[in-house]
């Protein structure tokens, strides 16, 4: 497949690897009894900040768990009349690029800004997602082209397009109504497993079954079929039950399957008529719903309906255009993911995939998980409100839509672990344990019950040791050896300093590792 190539790309391939790795900082926490300072132990999370910086502070927890993301990435229109300036030219995305591009981003396009800004992102998603997870990106006609591109690049090849209808009012101011009226936008789907099985459900019959015998409600359907020209099968036109087709018409089936359906009170034979396929009301249970790319209205919702909804949870004075459907977001969740499943949403926006996760949660009693990401500054009043109001329920009297329960809570992103080269000691210590574990491990942390203040914990028959103290020096000595009670086969020991001989290292199977200089970047 060709590679798409545009100004600035070089500079941004790799950015991803060099974003510095920043700590989440819980602002308060939120549930059915209302907002908290305490931590209540959500596993559902919403973070004010670049989403960059945020997809980098995932990785320590969440590399390779994330089972689905989903993204709704600005489309590129020009548009910028909107809360969410649908041009990447959000002043921070510009100082991005300044930062990171250099001068030469000032002569981008907004085709090369765009890129610019998706590419670094769509690596650290792909380091997020599960070998079995599905990303789900929603775009419009602007760069659908270059998405496509960019994506299979980054991800591989694309399962599927997936199309639904955004608006079902036309326009029919001056002569736009004489012209082509955009009405479809598109997800794309990808997904690292080839193979991988969707939960489509079973099919919502459109039959009635006004017939009914000693086994039940049935409605009937033709068995014969034609046999002129191309579909001529002489073969096909054999006796069952004394019937044979006439010379026009023969069988859809052979002659086993044919006397399978008479054995089985499944032939309808009359003198009346040609011979029919009885099909019982039980028998529709069986069939499964298509999974079709083109998604009717009546699954996906519309851009108004995704509006009218927002518009009732908190009040019309958003300052949204357009707003995602919670219809089509719990349609794409429910076909990806199972009950505990964790899904993650980087360009969260009005929130309306957490809407989609909780409202599918009380459906089915699952405890899927959400990730959100917001930078901008309503992420709070628009984004983690929607969330609480779904939550609590919403509206007024007869029209009051009940609750689904649930929690989050919400994170800025924080200091950067690193300042000048050491370790940042503004960060907290637990945190900077939870980065090192990860840097060693590649698994979440989860803080000793026994051991030294320095234990780390054990994997793979190695244990491991982060010897530090602010503002101090610590020192890998004999007496930091007298201090370690976990037995293991080697030993990763971070320290300032060793003093220990190297026939001791090797005697005990210990690896030191300097501060900072030995801890890896991610």
């Amino acid at each position: 497949m060709p590679v798409l190539e545009w100004i600035g790309k070089e500079k941004v391939v790799n950015h991803a690897n060099e974003v510095p790795f920043h700590v989440l900082e819980r602002s308060y926490s939120y549930g059915v009894k209302g907002k908290t300072t305490e931590d209540n132990g959500s596993e559902n999370k919403i973070i004010h900040g670049d989403n960059l910086l945020a997809l980098k502070s995932l990785l320590p927890e969440y590399e390779g768990r994330v089972k689905c993301i989903y993204i709704d990435p600005p489309y590129n229109t020009g548009n910028e009349n909107w809360v969410y300036n649908d041009n990447v030219n959000d002043p921070r995305i510009k100082k991005w690029l300044g930062e990171v591009v250099g001068k030469e981003g000032e002569d981008l396009s907004r085709h090369d800004k765009w890129l610019c800004m998706m590419y670094p992102r769509l690596k650290l998603l792909r380091r997020l997602l599960a070998d079995d997870g599905i990303i789900w990106i929603s775009i419009g006609d602007d760069e659908l082209a270059n998405l496509m591109q960019i994506v299979s690049e980054v991800f591989g090849k694309l399962g599927a397009i997936f199309v639904w209808k955004s608006r079902t009012k036309p326009t029919n101011a001056g002569n736009a109504k004489y012209r082509p009226q955009k009405v479809s936008e598109y997800v794309l789907m990808y997904t690292k497993d080839k193979d991988k099985l969707f939960n489509i459900g079973n099919k919502d019959s459109n039959y009635s079954y006004p017939n009914e015998d000693e086994y039940g409600s049935y409605r009937t359907s033709t068995i014969l079929t034609s046999n002129r020209g191309t579909y001529k099968r002489e073969t096909m036109r054999f006796a069952i039950a004394d019937y044979t087709p006439p010379p026009e018409k023969r069988w859809k089936a052979g002659e086993d399957k044919i006397r399978e359906l008479l054995d089985n009170h499944r032939l309808l034979l009359s003198g009346d008529g040609d011979p029919m396929e009885k099909i019982y009301d039980y028998d529709e249970d069986k069939i499964l719903t298509p999974l079709y790319t083109i998604l009717d209205t009546s699954i996906s919702g519309t851009a108004e309906t995704g509006k009218t909804l927002l518009n009732k949870i908190i009040g019309a004075g958003h300052g949204f255009d357009t707003v995602k459907p919670v219809e089509l977001l719990e349609y794409l969740i429910r076909i990806s993911t199972q009950g505990n499943d964790i899904i993650l949403d980087s360009f969260a926006g009005t929130s309306t995939t957490a809407h989609a996760v909780l409202n599918l949660n009380k459906a089915d009693g699952g405890n899927r998980k959400f990730i959100l990401v917001e930078m901008m500054d309503y992420a709070d009043s628009i984004t983690a409100e929607r969330v609480k109001r779904v939550i609590d329920g919403y509206g007024e009297g007869k029209k009051k839509t009940e609750g689904t329960g649930g929690d989050f809570s919400f994170y800025e992103v924080g200091e950067p672990l690193f300042a000048d080269g050491a370790l940042n000691e503004d960060v907290d210590e637990e945190k900077i344990r939870a980065y090192i574990w990860y840097t060693e491990t590649h698994t979440p942390y989860q803080k000793p019950t026994k051991g030294n203040a320095s234990f780390l914990g054990c994997e793979d028959d190695t244990a491991y040791y982060f010897h530090y103290a602010k503002g101090e020096t610590t020192t890998l000595d004999a007496a930091f050896l007298r201090s370690i009670k976990t037995k293991a086969e080697r030993y990763v020991i971070y320290a300032d300093v060793c003093v220990l001989s190297p026939e001791m290292m090797e005697k005990r199977n210990i690896e030191f590792k300097k501060i900072p200089r030995d801890i890896k970047k991610i």
